[in-house]
């Protein structure tokens, strides 16, 4: 459990890094669009920090996906945004509601939940057909995410963020399902494929989310498509389980967890200008 809350804390604090190098990288003069203000971000220190921290981040994932189950790890994940909630609130100088302070809590309550319910990790070995489902999810949310111009306006967001917690849960399992790091295993492993294809057209399909539609909406449906997914794969296919008697309290830790994370869904991309909130009365 500490990789996994390793790993939230390294996105959570990650995302505001790169948020910060952005905005000044924005307020310096000088062309090239999007591409322009991307290549000033990289000269700076914190947003090649904020991609340091997301490697690491990465490692520590894949280390909890190896040792506990991965409805622990995904809503281990989801907890990020209570991490760039409160390094935002004074990094970037937002003002974070009570209702949002209180959020943090849950969020950390639940996380309590779990680590103290939770098992060790499933000893079912994924089948080929679960794999190649992977790979086809993968494919599912890249189409989706190549698509994203052309959606309805209307529930944009929406589906594009759903496209990408599914293709971001699909790494999670993939992970799971990848038994060796031997050359000639992986490259005829459905699954190493799968987790390549399925990060990627994550990011693909969050960035077009991002642009084109609301963050909170995007960030919320991303939530949770990368928690509930994963968490039933694990649970019916990899036989995942919690400790004897206490599967009550992980199903609570679980909910709990991923609804307060939901109320922070606003920090799923921290903002360029550090909205002023007023303390709620």
């Amino acid at each position: 459990m500490l990789c996994a809350l390793g790993a939230a804390v390294c996105f959570g604090a990650a995302t505001v890094l790169q948020a910060m190098a952005a905005r000044t990288a924005g307020a310096q003069e000088g062309g090239g669009g999007e591409a322009g203000v991307l290549l000033r971000a990289l000269r700076q220190w914190r947003y090649l920090a904020g991609l340091g921290l997301d490697g690491l981040g990465f490692v520590f994932q894949v280390l909890a996906l190896r040792s506990i189950p991965i409805y622990a790890v995904s809503a281990a994940l989801a907890s990020s945004l209570a991490v760039t909630a409160v390094v935002a609130s004074r990094l970037l100088r937002v003002r974070l509601s009570r209702g949002e302070w209180g959020a943090v809590a849950v969020v950390c309550a639940g996380l309590a939940m779990l680590g103290l319910a939770s098992g060790t990790e499933g000893d079912r070995e994924g089948s080929d057909a679960l794999k190649f489902a992977m790979l086809g999810v993968a494919l599912a949310v890249l189409g989706v995410g190549l698509a994203g111009g052309r959606l309805p306006e209307r529930g944009r967001g929406l589906v594009l963020g759903l496209a990408a917690g599914f293709g971001f849960g699909v790494v999670e399992v993939a992970v799971r399902l990848i038994d060796t790091v031997e050359p000639a295993e992986l490259l005829t492993n459905p699954a190493t494929y799968a987790l390549l294809l399925g990060g990627g057209a994550a990011f693909l399909a969050l960035t077009s989310a991002l642009r084109r539609g609301s963050v909170t909406v995007a960030t919320a449906a991303m939530v949770i498509g990368e928690t509930v997914g994963p968490a039933v794969v694990g649970v019916v296919w990899l036989g995942d389980r919690t400790r004897e008697g206490l599967a009550w309290l992980a199903v609570l830790g679980f909910v709990v967890s991923v609804a307060g994370a939901l109320v922070l869904a606003r920090f799923g991309e921290a903002p360029a200008e550090a909205p002023q909130r007023v303390e709620s009365p």
